[in-house]
This record gives structure tokens, sequence and C-alpha cells, in this order.
């Protein structure tokens, strides 16, 4: 195997343009690493980008959005309190990855690009319209999280192509996201069903919304029809009974030793409720401040 350690991520696409056989990119190897020793992943060439300027920086961008680093941890995001400020959900999702001593190296895009439908961060960066920088041999492109995304651990990045950031957009007045999980344990275990709101308010009417679910379908679903029966509401009882049968209607899953089919799908509703009332007390609490 080799082991390379570029200065730059134009040196880092050129390395794995070159390379021949399996390569994979090394930020946290909470993924990787275990991949490799479980003799699941061999790859031929490791590219340790934690050495490339930036990519271990939380900053603010020029339209009030983040920019986090592709090596950023999740501890180190749980420790940024203005990100936290601004996007509790994403934070709160991105924590929930594993174990203490795991988010002290699990990063948000090593938890995206392993591209597993029960990701944790995945749904909550969706519904935060999270966009991703992609650098490849013919430049830097910018597409929409959810795009990323083809199927269970399968992305459309192409050979050499890299994220080499992500983009969290600007939070705005009266705003609110939350994101929660059903899991059989109380912790460290992986999502049966995932959900993710993010709302803003005008007054107390629901102005915008866009509602994510991870664990349900082959890949993370936006569902719009779940976002259109709460916007123009007040979260209402009977809005909220309308996403929670959206966002059922939604659901593609399968049956497996951590769910069945009809359990997920019920769960969905239920934790739609519950994580867009929480994103709703969120921006009315931001409206306030």
């Amino acid at each position: 195997m080799h082991y390379l350690t570029p200065s730059s991520f134009d040196e880092a696409v050129t390395i794995a343009a070159r390379a021949q056989g399996i390569t994979r990119y090394l930020a946290g190897g909470t993924d990787i690493l275990v991949q490799l020793r479980a003799d699941i992943v061999t790859p031929d060439t490791l590219i340790d980008i934690k050495h490339i300027d930036g990519v271990h920086d939380i900053t603010r961008e020029n339209d009030g959005g983040w920019r986090i680093g592709i090596a950023v941890s999740g501890a180190e995001m749980s420790e940024h309190a203005a990100l936290c400020a601004d996007w509790p959900g994403v934070v709160e999702a991105m924590d929930l990855v594993g174990s203490t001593q795991v988010q002290g190296r699990a990063t948000l895009t090593g938890n995206l690009c392993n591209a597993s439908p029960a990701a944790d961060s995945v749904p909550a960066m969706v519904a935060a319209g999270v966009t991703v920088s992609i650098t490849g041999a013919n430049g830097t492109r910018r597409i929409a999280v959810e795009d990323l995304l083809t199927g269970p651990g399968k992305t459309s990045l192409q050979k050499a192509e890299m994220v080499t950031a992500v983009h969290i957009p600007p939070r705005g007045p009266a705003g609110g996201d939350a994101y929660q999980r059903f899991i059989p344990r109380t912790e460290m275990d992986i999502a049966v069903v995932g959900c993710a709101v993010n709302l803003t308010l005008d007054g107390d009417t629901i102005k915008t919304a866009r509602v994510a679910l991870g664990a349900v379908a082959p890949t993370v679903l936006l569902v719009q029809d779940a976002a259109d029966a709460i916007i123009g509401s007040t979260l209402d009882d009977a809005a909220l009974d309308a996403l929670a049968d959206a966002a059922s209607a939604a659901c593609n899953p399968i049956d497996d030793k951590r769910g069945t089919i009809k359990f997920r799908t019920h769960v969905a509703g239920v934790l739609a409720k519950r994580v867009a009332r929480i994103a709703y007390d969120r921006a009315q609490a931001a409206k306030g401040a």
C-alpha cells in the first residue's frame, strides 16, 4: 500500500488520478481504518489529507454561512459556540456519530462520503441545505449534499475527485433546525430511522421548511411533501399530522434485524412530528433573541 501526504488539494487529486487499483482518502479514518483492519477493503493508495492548509478550520464565509474543513472533527464542531448557535441540528446530528473517542476523529465529510443510508449527519445536512465543494482534474464544482449520494456506499464522485469543503448556508433570522434518530440502544448504535427538520418563521407562521429522512431508503430523502405540509402553518395538530403522513408515505425501507418496513415507516412519522416541534421552538427562540 502506498501512503502519501499531499500538501494541497491539487496534489491530492493528481496523486489520485495517477493511482492504480483502490484509492482512499484519509481524514479522520474512523471508517477506512476499521474497514482495513477487518479486511473489508485494502487500499492500494491511501492519501492522507490532514496536512493540507485549511482542512482543520471552521470559518465564516462572506455570506454569513460556514465553511467546515474536511478534517474538522465532530468534537471540534460541538465545541464551536457560534456554529452550535446557528445550526444546532447539524451539530447534534454529528455528535451522535460514535463514542466520545470517535468524536475526536470522525469528520462530517467522512460520514457523508461513506454514503451509509443511516448516516446521522447527512439528513441534518440535507435539511439545512448544505453544499460541498468537489475538486478534480477539471477544477472545482459545488453541489448539494443530496446530489452527492447515489446509493448505499455510493456517491457521484468520479475518479480522482474529492470533497474539499462543506458549506453550511447562512442561518438567517427566525430559523431553527433539529435532528433525532431512533435506535434500539441508548447510544453508539446505527439509526433505524433518522429525521431532520429545518425551518424559518414569519411571525408564528412557517415560511420555509426542509424535511429529510435517513435509514428509510437507499439514500437520505429530502421530502418536499412533508415540508409542504407545514409551510404556511403555525405547526398546529393538523399540520403535524399531515407532516407525519407525508414522512411515512415517502419511506422505502427494508426489513432487517434492526427494524421492519412497517416499524420504520411508522417511526418516520412519529420522529418528524417531534423534530419539527423542536425546530419550531428553536426558531421562536431565535426570533425573540
